[in-house]
């Protein structure tokens, strides 16, 4: 891709600033599992290829799995008896896909380099290599992670943003996080691709805004018609979706920020960042300079990767990434 010489720079730069911090390093594997991060990108590759959908949903995986515990693999975990996990939150269940294509890709390590690669940074690497197939984007993914061994669906509120928050409370979640509003408003671009459920804003943005039963002032009003025959009002089906940018559903770019100065974010989370004069600027950069854009999305994805990571001998290197040791 072309765009991997111009992140090469990048990768120089973070490997020395990753040594004093969190304990991940850029190519942690390169002699323990040589190939682990090849098998991930081949296994990512193939799936994009079988349904173009998957690459959202293994981008947005990383980000539900880092904000909730920190980037420890706890999504993956499956639910108990005795426990619903992370992934049947209201939040990820039905609307997070993808575990499969992780599941797969650690059998194939697993049968190469047992007991070394952790669940947790195969969710990053399949998180970059997404963003590699839909975009053209490429950052060097550090390495090191360990798996955490809890996952509570009691853990999401609080820690992943709703579709109703404004752009006050994504400041302050993402702040929660040691993640800059500029890198919130960089992050959120990864809505250029994927879908949303209509349960997810047609309260809010086509029939009921703010309760006083009528629609969002802030939506292009062609935009809401089209969205209405999409999702009408007395449809109760849940599995309903349209696309979060349709002007190119399946490729991660900055046609999303081109959507919001026009009034067609699809969410009240999307739609905020025009409300403010600084996430309002941003916006209009990101979509001008997309190199600009692509550049400061992979160093803010390599930054939300560190949140709160388990290394050393903390955690565990879970043998199936549905269960812990």
């Amino acid at each position: 891709m072309e765009l991997r010489a111009f992140f090469i720079p990048l990768a120089i730069f973070l490997s020395s600033a990753i040594v004093n911090g969190d304990g991940l390093s850029i190519g942690y594997y390169r002699h323990a599992c040589p190939q682990a991060e090849e098998i991930v990108s081949k296994t990512v590759e193939n799936a994009i290829k079988g349904n173009p959908g998957v690459a959202a949903a293994l981008i947005r995986m990383h980000f539900h799995d880092c904000f909730v515990r920190g980037c420890d693999g706890s999504i993956l975990i499956d639910s108990t008896t005795g426990n619903s996990a992370e992934k049947d939150s209201p939040a990820n269940n039905p609307s997070l896909s993808g575990f499969d294509i992780i599941d797969s890709a650690k059998s194939r390590i697993e049968a190469e380099c047992p007991g070394v690669v952790s669940c947790a940074d195969i969710v990053a690497f399949a998180a970059r290599d997404s963003a590699q197939q839909a975009g053209g984007l490429y950052w060097a993914v550090e390495g090191g992670r360990r798996d955490g061994r809890v996952s509570r669906a009691s853990d999401i509120p609080g820690n992943l943003p709703p579709p109703s928050f404004d752009v006050n409370q994504l400041t302050q979640l993402f702040a929660s996080k040691q993640l800059s509003q500029d890198e919130m408003v960089t992050l959120s671009g990864a809505h250029s691709i994927g879908v949303s459920h209509c349960s997810s804003f047609t309260a809010d943005r086509l029939y009921n805004f703010s309760g006083r039963g009528v629609q969002d002032p802030s939506m292009d009003p062609r935009y809401a018609l089209q969205l209405k025959a999409k999702c009408p009002a007395s449809s109760s089906s849940s599995s309903v979706v349209v696309p979060l940018d349709p002007l190119s559903p399946t490729n991660l770019d900055v046609k999303y920020y081109v959507d919001l100065q026009v009034k067609r974010g699809l969410l009240k989370s999307d739609q905020t960042l025009m409300t403010n004069d600084a996430t309002s600027r941003l916006v209009k950069i990101n979509a001008k300079y997309p190199t600009i854009w692509r550049k400061n999305f992979g160093r803010a994805m390599v930054k939300m990767g560190a949140i709160d990571v388990l290394t050393g001998s903390q955690g565990e290197i879970r043998k199936q990434c549905r269960v812990p040791n």
